[in-house]
């Protein structure tokens, strides 16, 4: 009567190890599809302003001093690529509530990581960039002109948003799982680790390795804002009863496809943009 014991336990195992693996190939395929987007914005908007640059993998350098910038350039720019990613993370988290909830498969949670990082490069990068004082953090500085205090003050405000939205977001992070065992609530510890705690932390990792020799501190700091988002979603779902899938879940094994499609957007995006970068 004991020998199912272990067969039960491996099978757990076993889907344990692919859904931490699918989860980290997805957070990783949507944070390069958010970040080139905010990046590709930001360098179509200096172009269009005639301010010469060169685009790095972890950052974009302008090629113009201080007291050349004005005004109006600064908000464009700094503003354009978290004006875009509040666009792409709405859209994404729409399009994933209305129409894949209650789909089968794996990209829901592929759009779901996109609102997640789209949300980290608006809400957490304000926060990120206000420690360096760069990036994100020069549109309220140079829209209010009131010393830093407003700036300090809109970037708390940032993290506390991050922090209510990643807790809001359990119900239907947890609806992107379609694993039967995972999903049964005296599994909800392994749920969360697997899915959130994993990805976060190897996926940052990767990434990291992606972006030497180049990784900026601002990006190293965007990836630590994201856990005011995922710490609170973690919690939130541990507290969670919500415990359902679709009617007919798809099978865990290794999202290959997708995985494919990481390897080639990241073997793309090293060759365009490692060495010197690319200069606009």
């Amino acid at each position: 009567m004991s020998a199912p014991a272990p067969a039960a336990t491996y099978g757990t195992s076993t889907k344990t190890t692919l859904t931490a693996l699918n989860s980290t190939i997805l957070y990783v395929l949507a944070y390069l599809l958010v970040n080139g987007l905010h990046q590709f914005s930001t360098v179509a908007m200096a172009q269009r302003l005639s301010i010469p640059g060169v685009w790095r993998l972890s950052a974009i350098r302008f090629r113009i001093s201080d007291p050349e910038w004005w005004r109006s350039a600064v908000l464009a720019v700094y503003g354009v690529g978290p004006a875009v990613c509040a666009v792409v993370g709405v859209g994404a988290a729409l399009w994933f509530w209305k129409r894949e909830r209650g789909k089968r498969g794996l990209r829901k949670l592929l759009l779901v990581w996109v609102a997640f990082h789209a949300c980290n490069h608006v809400l957490g990068a304000m926060v990120g960039d206000t420690f360096t004082e760069s990036g994100f953090w020069y549109v309220p500085s140079w829209l209010f002109l009131a010393g830093n205090i407003p700036n300090i003050l809109v970037a708390v405000l940032c993290g506390l948003l991050q922090m209510v939205a990643g807790y809001f977001a359990a119900v239907g992070f947890l609806q992107t799982h379609d694993s039967i065992t995972l999903m049964q609530y005296q599994h909800r510890r392994t749920l969360i680790g697997a899915t959130i705690l994993v990805p976060w932390v190897a996926g940052s990792g990767v990434l990291a390795l992606l972006k030497l020799p180049d990784l900026s501190p601002n990006e190293q700091l965007h990836f630590l804002t994201m856990g005011l988002l995922l710490l609170p979603l973690a919690l939130a779902c541990s507290n969670e009863l919500f415990e359902f899938t679709v009617k007919a879940p798809q099978k865990t094994q290794l999202a290959s496809g997708w995985l494919a499609l990481l390897l080639l957007l990241a073997l793309g995006w090293w060759l365009a943009l490692g060495g010197g970068g690319q200069s606009f």
